[in-house]
């Protein structure tokens, strides 16, 4: 949009796509805004605009637009899932100095902030009704889907765990307010999350198989996990332990996560300190960010490879199929950059408390690493794999 465009929303007061706020002191009602931008129930297919630094009448707030507001508008999307598209920019207009946030309509409503659809009712925000998320369900954009949202014409809503879904995925998905007012019926909960898609005949998506299928591998054969524990150094040297760990989202993390603990070692250390130290020879934290996001970073689409960990007595591989993808380089990989092959799945992982912030694995794990006192992770980023190996402390 260019400034003479901006120029001419921030001066219409009656516009539905244009919000002002003197400062963003209150944040939760900045990201209500973007997630309802980002919905645009009203089918404006055109961007929604936010201006910060400016009263409602249209004033100047003559607040001093910095570097660091700046950085930390563009981290507000983190909480809004899946994420929305937006371009945080400082303007001077009319000799008024400003942030503005352009938010893109979102090609996969609806959008949540906090559990809850935000959408614009003329110049307020609500949250949406029933027929309101039907409509916004029914608006996505059937071309150039992330592979996460297709569906999958070979399977029935009977491959669904429906249980999963109402006991487990749901309550972490939608807040308890939304929950306890919640009328709609389960095909409209599960539309609403994405797991099948709108039109009937209904059809699961890959996310929902992915998430609470009772069978994933049997439609998405590379959604498991090999596990391969080597007594030596070396892929000839003896096997001690193999499993494929697999299953709907939520088991394969906890069996993922139960595998990596037995797997670490721990010495004590009496003789230098008053008290025991306890050293283990991997941090969980470190093993736990890098294999989850080898779960949710991987090509499910064109490979039928599961993600291998592979533990030697020296050092563990971490392997997931596909390449670096999106706006992430070779350059800027490890620097907190973060782009996503399957977003909706990114999604699901944060609603169940596998992903606590975005963009920040592999720096935790660098830090988780560094605190133990082993040496930092080694990458070799490939067109068709990433391998990441950890070496053991010693």
């Amino acid at each position: 949009m260019d400034d003479r465009e901006l120029e001419t929303l921030l001066n219409d007061l009656e516009c539905d796509r244009v919000e002002r706020k003197a400062s963003m002191s209150d944040r939760s009602k900045i990201r209500q805004a973007i997630c309802a931008f980002a919905n645009d129930l009203p089918d404006h297919q055109q961007p929604g605009v936010l201006f910060i630094g400016v009263n409602d009448n249209g004033s100047c707030a003559n607040i001093t637009i910095t570097d660091e507001l700046l950085k930390n508008l563009s981290e507000m999307r983190e909480q809004i899932l899946p994420f929305p598209v937006l371009v945080v920019e400082k303007k001077v207009i009319s000799g008024c100095e400003l942030a503005v946030i352009i938010v893109e309509p979102s090609d996969s409503p609806p959008v949540r902030y906090n559990g809850r659809t935000w959408i614009r009712v003329g110049p307020r925000r609500a949250t949406a009704t029933i027929e309101e998320e039907r409509r916004l369900s029914e608006k996505r954009r059937a071309k150039d889907l992330p592979f996460d949202l297709r569906s999958l014409s070979s399977a029935t809503l009977d491959d669904l765990d429906l249980t999963i879904f109402e006991r487990e995925y749901l309550p972490t998905a939608l807040s308890p307010e939304v929950l306890e007012e919640n009328n709609r019926t389960l095909k409209q909960q599960l539309t609403s999350l994405r797991f099948i898609t709108p039109p009937e005949p209904t059809q699961p998506t890959n996310l929902g198989i992915l998430v609470t299928g009772k069978s994933p591998r049997m439609f998405i054969p590379g959604a498991y996990i090999q596990f391969l524990r080597i007594d030596g150094i070396d892929l000839g040297d003896p096997i001690i332990n193999q499993k494929a760990i697999d299953g709907y989202l939520d088991r394969m993390l906890r069996l993922l996560d139960e595998t990596l603990q037995i797997n670490i070692s721990v010495t004590s250390d009496l003789t230098s300190q008053p008290i025991e130290i306890k050293q283990p020879d991997y941090p969980i934290v470190a093993l736990q960010e890098l294999t989850r996001n080898a779960v949710l970073h991987r090509n499910y689409e064109t490979s039928y490879a599961p993600v291998r960990i592979t533990w030697f007595n020296d050092r563990i591989e971490i392997q997931n199929p596909g390449g670096l993808f999106g706006q992430v380089t070779r350059e800027n990989f490890q620097t907190g950059v973060t782009d996503y092959r399957n977003p909706h799945l990114a999604e699901a992982m944060n609603n169940l408390g596998y992903v606590q912030r975005f963009g920040s694995g592999i720096v935790r794990a660098k830090k988780e690493l560094e605190k133990n006192g082993n040496p930092p992770p080694e990458f070799t980023l490939e067109d068709t794999y990433i391998l990441v190996t950890l070496r053991r402390y010693s």
